[in-house]
């Protein structure tokens, strides 16, 4: 009798003790997930911490930490945090490559449902692949496309060109018959040169990586595609300073009506805008140039419940990439969504969500123009170690060829053979 009473008070004491703490669910412990968001604009911060309470309040268990962080810091401050061993559990940042490197992130596939995943437009899924593995998901999206001042080229008597041979005989109407404007945008500076390189590489069909993903800098295509940059800045078709102009230097003069064409973003578009203009697809190839940034994971070994952890992340994205809540953040900030039901349903109902900060709302005929674009993105190959020296490389080599100091075909094997040896 005193064994079976001593048996029966040891099963009450292990079952006190499972409810009293003996674990993170029966303690009523919350999973706490640290998270730092990139400030996009003025009112990011209103839009998450009200993410955050409508989570909190519809997952008990889960405790979010939500700091918004401004570009201008998120680079010292994320750095600073891994070297003290104080990562966050979810970032958002442009770049994962070192973080890879580093063996700091959980692959995607360990906590992005099914249902999220195949929602994402397919290249910018794949646009976060490194070494056969997705690391991050994309957390917003911008393409770049071709605008064209719709009366600048009727005055020139021509139609909105779709082939590189169509945009050469456009400037060069519009150079004769409209001489107050300039016919083409053209930046290839190094704030962004790179992106030209892509653009006309691109839709000539080169690029930068092959289709192996193997560096293919000197390619016949990229070499005719620095030999077109060079033809438009001696025909004297483009901006007279394209070294040193910017895309900021552009944007007004397309807006003001004297810039007749260029390949800028979706919002380059000012709303003070006097330009009668379309928005159409890439020449050539019809590839567009599109942008990302990320939103990954960090590995915590310390975390007391990974299976725990790793099902508060799954629900945070979940929660995040739900049609009506990604619909609303997109208007908010401003970007165009990078999932496949938020581009329906902003194509047809952005008057719904408005915009940070403003009693103004989205645009479905915006949303629709440009999220049409997203299918046909192609994106830098920044996941590969040589990318900073390629971007760098590309713009001088294109500005070498553009002053005349240097043949195309000279730089660009050089270039390919500093990259690839």
């Amino acid at each position: 009798m005193k064994k079976f009473l001593a048996m029966v008070l040891a099963v009450v004491m292990m079952l006190s003790l499972v409810a009293c703490g003996g674990g993170d669910k029966a303690s009523g412990e919350k999973v706490k997930l640290d998270i730092i968001i990139s400030q996009y604009g003025n009112y990011t911060q209103e839009w998450w911490k009200q993410f955050e309470a409508d989570f909190e309040e519809a997952n008990k268990d889960i405790d979010l930490n939500i700091d918004i962080v401004s570009w201008n810091d998120i680079y010292a401050t994320v750095n600073t945090r891994i070297s003290t061993g104080e990562q966050p559990d979810i970032l958002n940042i442009s770049g994962f490559a070192d973080y890879v490197a580093d063996d700091l992130l959980m692959p995607a596939d360990e906590y992005v449902s099914e249902k999220v995943k195949n929602n994402f437009v397919p290249s910018f899924w794949a646009s976060n692949e490194m070494d056969g593995t997705v690391w991050a998901l994309p957390i917003l999206a911008s393409c770049r496309s071709l605008y064209c001042n719709t009366d600048i080229l009727a005055k020139a008597g021509v139609e909105v060109p779709t082939t590189w041979d169509e945009v050469m005989a456009a400037c060069k109407a519009v150079k004769e018959k409209c001489p107050d404007v300039t016919p083409w945008g053209l930046d290839i500076s190094m704030d962004e040169g790179q992106a030209a390189f892509a653009y006309y590489a691109w839709n000539m069909g080169g690029g930068f990586v092959d289709d192996k993903g193997e560096w293919a800098l000197n390619s016949e295509a990229n070499i005719k595609a620095a030999e077109y940059m060079k033809a438009l800045v001696d025909g004297g078709y483009c901006n007279s300073d394209p070294y040193n102009d910017t895309k900021y230097n552009l944007y007004p003069q397309f807006n003001n009506g004297t810039l007749a064409m260029m390949i800028g973003p979706m919002n380059m578009i000012t709303d003070d805008c006097t330009a009668n203009y379309v928005v159409a697809d890439m020449p050539g190839e019809n590839v567009a140039l599109g942008v990302c940034d990320q939103l990954m994971a960090f590995k915590d070994k310390n975390a007391p419940d990974q299976e725990a952890r790793t099902a508060a992340i799954t629900k945070f994205f979940d929660a995040f990439y739900d049609v009506e809540t990604y619909s609303d953040y997109m208007v908010y900030e401003g970007f165009l969504p990078a999932t496949l039901d938020a581009s329906e349903n902003l194509a047809k109902n952005a008057e719904n969500y408005k915009k940070g900060g403003s009693d103004a709302t989205g645009s479905s005929e915006y949303f629709e123009t440009f999220c049409a674009v997203l299918p046909n993105c192609k994106f830098y190959p920044m996941q590969k170690a040589e990318w900073m020296d390629v971007r760098n490389g590309v713009v001088e080599a294109e500005q070498q060829v553009c002053t005349g100091s240097a043949d195309a075909k000279t730089v660009l094997d050089a270039l390919q053979a500093k990259v690839a040896g």
